[in-house]
């Protein structure tokens, strides 16, 4: 609503540098409260949806408002995974990248090119073609993921198996090497399945804002999606995971202690950080670091993996845990 006395004027506006307190949507979908570590999907509280929950159920709970009955989730996920084959041209499309090409470009590449093979898209206003459009690219997504994968390492595209799990169906098409024996491990795909809950909304973040923007300019949902995908490359959003084992991966190489890492992050003249510390909404906890940390233990153990990046993880973590620099300022 425009803040103005009489109808000709321009009326008053207000400054607020990053949206640090404007909200641009009433929202039923998520609900956060950073200062006690709360994260609820439509009501339900993230601990339970990641111990009780399959990353699909939690989609249709997301996007119809109610978690589905048995007769609709079998349906919703046969319908999901009846979309997991993607068109030949998007293969050749992914072919045509360099070697070396980023993940996140060839995604963005991707969903844009599915605008022009299913240009109904368009039609934003029919729900049958919209809700086509959300199966489509739940379906193709992990596929075009594990493509730009096995893009990179050099090894032949795996097309999915439908006869797998959501997740094992990913961890399929990225792994397998026609092994007589090959079978998903299943705690890995668990694991998986519950870091795609974790991440299946964070209320008006960055990319989700973005997704909004664009959207509201009548464009396609893979037009929208794309621009969405470009802001989560960025180093401020989901690029920080990247920059988090770039971090741990330096000072394994160089061999920093972790107490020298930290006094330069404490010395505001280095411009030194401390990445996937610290939460611009959760001031106290996060609460899906609190499940990662166990599915990731869990995931370890019974694998017999040691990672020498773990132990540096767990250190830099108890230090900035037990720090009066970092403690201080939540």
């Amino acid at each position: 609503r425009k803040i103005k006395v009489n109808t000709d004027e321009f009326g008053m506006m207000t400054y607020d540098p990053g949206y640090d307190n404007t909200a641009a949507c009433k929202s039923s979908i998520t609900y956060i409260d950073g200062d006690a570590g709360i994260l609820r999907y439509r009501g339900y509280p993230i601990e339970q949806l990641a111990e009780k929950s399959t990353f699909l159920e939690v989609a249709y709970l997301l996007i119809f408002g109610e978690l589905p009955t048995k007769q609709q989730y079998e349906s919703w996920v046969h319908d999901v995974l009846h979309h997991t084959f993607v068109h030949e041209n998007l293969v050749h499309l992914m072919q045509a990248f360099r070697y070396d090409a980023h993940p996140m470009g060839m995604l963005i590449s991707a969903l844009a090119f599915m605008s022009t093979l299913h240009p109904e898209a368009r039609e934003i206003e029919d729900p049958k073609i919209r809700n086509k459009q959300i199966l489509r690219m739940l379906g193709k997504l992990p596929t075009v993921a594990a493509f730009a994968y096995r893009h990179r390492i050099g090894r032949p595209y795996n097309y999915p198996n439908n006869t797998l799990t959501y997740a094992a169906n990913l961890l399929y098409m990225l792994d397998y090497m026609h092994q007589s024996d090959y079978e998903v491990n299943p705690v890995l795909a668990k694991a998986l399945d519950v870091l795609f809950i974790l991440h299946a909304d964070h209320e008006q973040n960055c990319s989700t804002a973005t997704v909004r923007m664009v959207a509201s300019a009548q464009a396609n949902l893979y037009a929208a999606c794309s621009a969405g995908v470009s802001a989560l490359w960025g180093p401020l959003h989901g690029g920080a995971n990247m920059a988090v084992i770039q971090m741990l991966q330096r000072l394994h190489h160089d061999g920093t202690s972790v107490e020298e890492f930290v006094s330069e992050v404490k010395d505001k003249t280095n411009g030194v950080k401390l990445m996937g510390f610290g939460h611009r909404v959760y001031r106290n906890f996060d609460p899906r670091a609190k499940i990662l940390k166990q599915a990731a233990d869990d995931l370890l153990n019974s694998m017999h993996i040691e990672d020498p990046l773990l132990p540096l993880a767990k250190d830099l973590e108890e230090a900035a845990l037990n720090d009066d620099y970092f403690v201080e300022r939540k």
